[in-house]
């Protein structure tokens, strides 16, 4: 009996192996693509956010799920998720920009006014934007990214899964990164994203709720862009 349920569990492993044997190579050629889009292209960010990730991430995504079969990635999107998603994103956003703020005014020395930001003649355009970002983000780096890998190495503590999923993250944004900070600073966001992608990993393996994590960095790209 127990060699039995060794062969049983090598079997899975091997079919987890061969079903999802095209990630890597996969993810290194959306890489590149993305690397070279953003390097030689300089289009608007509307249609960077809606266009060009449709393209590189989401495009591909769907293409992945056709060919595997793997259905986790859809689970998370479910329409049964959306409003206990949406909601506890935008509790812990709230959270996070409440924490922003206080910390900002305690480093610059200054004082906390009530501003109606909504009010401002591009708040809704600019929160339509983060909403795609990070619909588009969500999709390809968690709901696909992390859940494959959880899938295909089963094995992996949570902390080297989570670890992974960050590096991917930071990889990706590097073009951005050095395309809109200099050198000096370049580090300390960096820092920053890299940290939020920890988090966003760590709420992603808890809810395993893709409109979460879309609340979260929708609100939180708000904040950094208002107060940062």
């Amino acid at each position: 009996m127990p060699s039995k349920k060794r062969k049983s569990k090598t079997k899975r492993g091997q079919s987890r192996q061969q079903k999802h044997q095209l990630f890597w190579p996969l993810l290194v050629l959306i890489f590149i693509f993305w690397f070279l889009y953003r390097i030689l292209f300089s289009f608007s960010v509307f249609f960077d956010e809606l266009v060009g990730k449709a393209i590189f991430f989401a495009f591909p995504v769907l293409i992945y799920l056709t060919i595997t079969g793997f259905s986790a990635t859809m689970e998370s999107l479910s329409f049964a998720k959306l409003k206990k998603g949406l909601l506890i994103g935008l509790m812990i956003g709230g959270i996070l920009g409440f924490a922003a703020v206080i910390t900002k005014a305690l480093l610059n020395s200054g004082q906390i006014e009530p501003l109606a930001f909504y009010a401002a003649e591009n708040f809704w355009w600019e929160m339509f934007l983060a909403m795609l970002t990070s619909f588009f983000e969500t999709l390809f780096f968690f709901s696909f990214v992390m859940l494959v890998i959880e899938d295909r190495y089963p094995k992996w503590s949570l902390f080297k899964k989570i670890l992974i999923v960050a590096c991917i993250f930071i990889i990706f944004h590097l073009p951005n990164l050095f395309l809109r900070f200099s050198l000096e600073t370049i580090y300390l966001h960096t820092m920053l994203l890299f940290a939020f992608a920890l988090g966003q990993a760590l709420l992603f393996y808890v809810q395993r709720n893709a409109y979460t994590l879309l609340m979260t960095q929708a609100i939180w790209g708000m904040v950094l862009l208002i107060h940062f």
